[in-house]
């Protein structure tokens, strides 16, 4: 045989070794209806493929205010992120915020992660390269003091406070919770997990005094 074509075979063996790999992994997801107050407005839906310690998360939020009929505010995000642990590898996000379009990529390189977005290119260094997104649905967040913001490419610095444990209904059933509270964004965010650690919901209050609120289906 000749060298090309063992090259050929070769990767394309390995790219079947992986593909396989992916095929056995764990899927979590979570599937959010999205209120603003009480209308419901849209949807955001997160998808995380588990294989050892490799992660990838797929993301779509997708929301609609209607005024009288007419829409007043339209919002999409679609985003991909790599995991290794709990440390992220890569992301390519893309954003339309009623009309304003941001897309946002960053890499990891040794110890620092390489952020392309609408504020420029910049580099942020970590302690072993270990960066973490506004990545709700993993509870390690809690612990962090910055996290990357997918949207707008900003590792912003954060203060993560647990205010205690009560009930919540999550699908039309009473469920213990801990809620924690993320300050430092413009707007806080509230986020509530069930006794096993999962995400149970999101909360935040906008301009205004509006209640932003992502409720389980």
């Amino acid at each position: 045989m000749n060298r090309p074509a063992l090259m050929r075979r070769t990767v394309i063996g390995a790219l079947l070794c992986v593909a396989a790999a992916w095929a056995h992994a764990r899927t979590q997801t979570w599937d959010f209806r999205v209120y603003l107050d009480d209308a419901a407005i849209g949807h955001h839906h997160f998808a995380v493929r588990e294989n050892g310690a490799e992660r990838e998360l797929t993301t779509e939020a997708r929301f609609d205010v209607k005024v009288l009929f007419i829409n007043a505010y339209r919002y999409m995000h679609d985003a991909n992120e790599r995991w290794h642990g709990n440390c992220l590898t890569n992301l390519s996000a893309r954003t339309d915020d009623n009309g304003k379009q941001s897309i946002v990529s960053a890499s990891r390189q040794g110890e620092r992660v390489s952020i392309d977005s609408p504020r420029g290119l910049e580099a942020v260094q970590a302690k072993g390269g270990c960066v973490m997104s506004f990545a709700y649905w993993n509870p390690a967040i809690l612990r962090q003091t910055r996290l990357l913001n997918s949207q707008t490419g900003q590792y912003e610095a954060v203060t993560i406070a647990a205010l205690g444990e009560e009930k919540i209904t999550v699908r039309g059933a009473s469920v213990q919770a801990t809620r924690y509270r993320i300050s430092g964004p413009k707007n806080p965010i509230d986020l509530w997990y069930g006794p096993d650690q999962s995400w149970l919901a999101l909360q935040s209050t906008l301009e205004g005094g509006r209640r932003l609120r992502y409720q389980l289906k």
